[in-house]
């Protein structure tokens, strides 16, 4: 688990008098300056207009200054926060969060005060403070520290401040819930952070158990080789073959509403995908240990659930295996029987992610689900579609579809959706086998979703595609824990009946 455990709490009050080691006024770009801004600029000797007027400080969305014991007021350091002519539930509105977040982590500042009076103009308390919580807890991750149970920054303490009391009970209910959703983040960044020598399908499965000796309502189950033989789950065996980390399927159970059909979460676990016999290649290959990012997102949704209490029934199915060559492996030409009883000709081991989301949705359909979501790191295809900016969304519900991408445009993660036409699911015709396990050269992404869709037709099914946003690489390489927050805004719209 993350380390640092940042407090969070909302009160009303004069940002002129309020003494804390960084107060944070977010600033507009254009117009005259907002109440609550104003206030801070009179008092200090109209520094913040200045600033703007000569264009030192452009206030453009993202955009901070620093300033250190600023006259008139009790704060030890001024920080302002461009926000630009943004709704702050808005992509913009998450831009200048995050950078009020990474700007008050760079300073020495044990606590600090967001100025929030002037971004709550026609918007919801609870909503913003939850988008604050969970930006400013993200920003709290760093892997080494998180690894070793350590904290390298000393800012402990962040609070809301209002000039409406009536703002206040929203503004914790907000922080609360966004705690919970920054620690679910943070959580499967670290998994996937993890090399693959540690984070292993056991290790998995262990944090799986974890998660359920901490949290009472989540039942915690693992099933190993020997049942998964059991249950004929020939393609998931047929990716586990080549490795001698033995795979398994780990499933949490939180039944947070009496006699409510749950929304099952299919997490993709490869903990390394080294490609099989269909090697890849070298460069980036290192890269492959976050193959169990949609792992990794359904155990942060997981634990935010249970941490958030939310009155939903969820089940997480995760399998977890390892995709290695070797002597036992699957060979491309194989022909393996799924749970389902379809059999499958694998022309490339390494689309081996489709295999193991296959048994584990058609065992799925075992809870009765009300929805199916599966989240993968599946193709590199979708990364050449959509980049790192959106995750590619396949459904078979259009009701469905409108809610994640609705919960992906306020969450700041969003995705796009893609077709899943017959004609595209045609190109996996097999000679020996009821399908292919590719689809050929052409729409690799949404093939891979054809195939998919043909073990989810008992239920309303929907399939994320995070190849491209998942992890980031580079000089910024690491998990980015999405699409956790686009995931419990859907299950928060879900609690409150609006999908």
């Amino acid at each position: 688990m993350p380390a640092q455990k940042l407090e969070f709490a909302a009160r009303a009050g004069d940002p002129t008098t309020v003494k804390t080691d960084c107060l944070i006024v977010p600033v507009f770009q254009n117009g005259a300056l907002p109440p609550a801004a104003a206030a801070v600029d009179a008092a200090s000797g109209g520094t913040i207009e200045a600033l703007r007027k000569a264009r030192d400080f452009t206030a453009k969305a993202g955009t901070t200054l620093l300033l250190h014991r600023p006259q008139g007021l009790a704060a030890t350091r001024l920080l302002l926060l461009g926000a630009g002519n943004a709704d702050p539930e808005s992509q913009e509105g998450v831009k200048l969060l995050a950078a009020a977040a990474r700007a008050a982590f760079a300073t020495p500042a044990r606590n600090a005060v967001l100025v929030a009076a002037d971004l709550l103009a026609n918007q919801q308390p609870e909503r913003f403070a939850r988008l604050a919580a969970r930006l400013f807890a993200a920003a709290a991750y760093h892997y080494r520290d998180a690894e070793n149970g350590r904290d390298s920054h000393q800012l402990g303490r962040l609070q809301l401040l209002s000039t409406e009391r009536t703002q206040t009970r929203a503004l914790n209910q907000g922080l609360t819930l966004g705690q919970a959703i920054g620690a679910g983040v943070n959580s499967a960044r670290l998994l996937g952070d993890l090399p693959g020598n540690i984070c292993t399908p056991n290790h998995l499965a262990e944090h799986a158990r974890g998660l359920g000796r901490q949290y009472p309502k989540l039942k915690v189950q693992v099933l190993d080789e020997q049942r998964l033989r059991r249950l004929k789950m020939g393609a998931l065996l047929s990716v586990t073959a080549g490795s001698e980390q033995p795979g398994c399927l780990i499933t949490l159970e939180y039944r947070g509403a009496a006699r409510q059909a749950p929304v099952v979460l299919v997490g993709k676990g490869v903990t390394f995908d080294s490609g099989g016999i269909s090697l890849k290649p070298g460069a980036k290959m290192d890269e492959m240990k976050y193959d169990m990012c949609g792992a990794a997102s359904a155990l942060g949704v997981m634990e935010a659930v249970a941490a958030a209490e939310l009155p939903i029934s969820v089940v997480a199915v995760i399998p977890a295996v390892e995709n290695l060559p070797s002597g036992k492996a699957t060979k491309p030409g194989d022909v393996v029987t799924s749970m389902s009883g379809k059999t499958i000709e694998i022309l490339n081991t390494d689309a081996e992610g489709r295999l193991i989301l296959c048994d584990a949705l058609t065992y799925a359909a075992r809870y009765k689900p009300e929805v199916v979501i599966d989240i993968a790191t599946l193709t590199g295809a979708c990364v050449v579609a959509l980049g790192k900016q959106a995750s590619g969304l396949f459904c078979n519900d259009d009701r469905l579809a409108e809610g994640l991408l609705d919960a992906g445009i306020t969450a700041g993660d969003r995705a796009w959706r893609l077709p899943l036409w017959k004609e595209y699911d045609e190109q996996l015709k097999s000679n020996f086998a009821d399908m292919a396990n590719i689809g050929g050269p052409e729409a690799g992404s949404i093939t891979a979703a054809c195939f998919l869709a043909r073990f989810a037709t008992d239920y309303r099914w929907a399939h994320l595609d995070i190849a491209g946003t998942a992890w980031n690489s580079g000089a910024q390489k690491g998990a980015s824990g999405r699409p956790v927050p686009l995931l419990m805004e859907y299950l928060l719209a879900h609690c409150e009946g609006r999908r």
